[in-house]
C-alpha cells in the first residue's frame, strides 16, 4: 500500500504567499494617491507654491537645498528672469509735456473763438478751458429749429470754421446733444433722447465731411438730463438747449480685459 506523499507546503505558508499581492497593492495605491495630490497642486498654482513644491521635491529627490529666488523643475536651479522697469519721467519732463498741450489747446480754443467772434459777442457761443481740454458751447438756437434736428443755413458755415481748426488735429472729439425739460413726443423724435442725440449726429457728419477724422469723433446725446441752468425760467431753458464739443487733449488709455486680470488671480476661476 503505497503512502500518500506530504505536501511541500504547509497551509499557513500557502496563505502567507497569497497574501504578499496586498503590499503592492497598497504602495500602488499611495503613489496613486500621491500622484493626484502633486496634479491638484498643479492645477492650483501660482509662484509661492509652485516654489514651495518644487523645493519639496528638490529635497525629497535629491537631499538638497534651493536657493529661494530660483525654480526648479527636474533639473539645475534657473533663476527667474528679471525685467528692469522703464525709468519714469522726471518731473521737469511730465511738467514739459503738460505745458505744450495746454499750450496746443489754448492756441486751437483762440482760433475757435476768432472763427465764432460774432456768436462769442452775443452770447451764443462759449469756450471754456477745462483740465482735460476745450469746450465749445452752442446755443441750439443758433443750430437748429425748435424741435428739429436740421441745421439752419446760417449755421453751417459757422461749424464748418470750427471743423477747420479741429480737422488738422488728432485729439479725440465728443460731440453732446442737449435740450430743456419740455417733453417732445413726435414720429420723428419721441423723446429729448432722440431729439439731443440726432443733433449731435448731424453735427459730427458735417465735422467728417469737412475732414476731421471720423476715429475721433464720438456723438452722444444726453437729452435733459445734464441741464447748466434751471429750467423754471425762458432763460435758463435757452441756457440748457445747446450743442457742447469737447476738444479732449488726454489720449485714452489702451483697454485690458478684466477676464484676464481675474483669470491671473488663483482660486478666482476653475
Amino acid at each position: 500500500m503505497s503512502r500518500r506523499r506530504k505536501s511541500r507546503h504547509t497551509p499557513e505558508e500557502e496563505h502567507e504567499n497569497l497574501d504578499r499581492w496586498l503590499v503592492s497593492y497598497a504602495d500602488f495605491i499611495t503613489l496613486l494617491f500621491a500622484f493626484f495630490v502633486v496634479m491638484y497642486a498643479l492645477s492650483s498654482l501660482n509662484e509661492g507654491k509652485f516654489r514651495v513644491l518644487s523645493e519639496s521635491l528638490s529635497v525629497a529627490f535629491r537631499g538638497v537645498l534651493t536657493d529661494p529666488g530660483a525654480i526648479i523643475v527636474g533639473g539645475p536651479p534657473i533663476a527667474p528672469p528679471v525685467i528692469a522697469p522703464a525709468p519714469p519721467a522726471s518731473a521737469k519732463e511730465v511738467d514739459d509735456a503738460r505745458g505744450e498741450r495746454r499750450s496746443k489747446m489754448r492756441n486751437m480754443a483762440r482760433d475757435i473763438m476768432d472763427a465764432l467772434a460774432p456768436l462769442v459777442r452775443e452770447g451764443k457761443v462759449r469756450v471754456l478751458e477745462t483740465s482735460r481740454g476745450v469746450t465749445v458751447e452752442i446755443n441750439d438756437s443758433v443750430l437748429f429749429a425748435p424741435g428739429q434736428a436740421r441745421l439752419e443755413a446760417l449755421s453751417v458755415s459757422a461749424l464748418e470754421a470750427v471743423a477747420t481748426v479741429l480737422a488738422g488735429s488728432d485729439y479725440p472729439i465728443t460731440i453732446e446733444g442737449h435740450t430743456d425739460n419740455i417733453p417732445i413726443n413726435t414720429v420723428q423724435f419721441p423723446s429729448n433722447w432722440e431729439l439731443s442725440a440726432m443733433r449731435a449726429t448731424t453735427v459730427l457728419r458735417l465735422f467728417a465731411d469737412v475732414g476731421v477724422d471720423p476715429n475721433n469723433l464720438t456723438a452722444i446725446g444726453y437729452g435733459e438730463q445734464r441741464p447748466v441752468e434751471s429750467n423754471f425760467t425762458v432763460e435758463g431753458r435757452a441756457r440748457n438747449r445747446r450743442v457742447s464739443i469737447l476738444i479732449d487733449s488726454v489720449a485714452p488709455e489702451a483697454p485690458s480685459e478684466v477676464l484676464d486680470e481675474l483669470t491671473a488671480r488663483p482660486g478666482r476661476f476653475p
